[in-house]
């Protein structure tokens, strides 16, 4: 299964690149595999998007999901 990770803002800066391609079930896994990979990651508050839509709690990921990854931000 192969889902397209964006990044965004610090996430990036982390993460070390903006887009990628993982592996993940659903998005509390992803979240996990992530944040053992990167441990920056564990105290950064961060929004997730599935398919241009965010989420609010656990979501199944299938083969050519995109998930963004997106920092806090605030308008002006």
């Amino acid at each position: 299964m192969a889902i397209k990770l964006l990044t965004f803002g610090q996430i990036t800066e982390i993460i070390g690149q903006s887009e990628s391609t993982v592996n993940a079930m659903d998005s509390d896994a992803l979240k996990a595999q992530l944040i053992m990979q990167f441990p920056g990651l564990k105290d950064l508050q961060f929004a997730i998007a599935v398919n241009k839509y965010v989420i609010n709690e656990n979501t199944g990921l299938k083969d050519g999901d995109t998930v963004a990854l997106l920092p806090p931000f605030s308008g002006g």
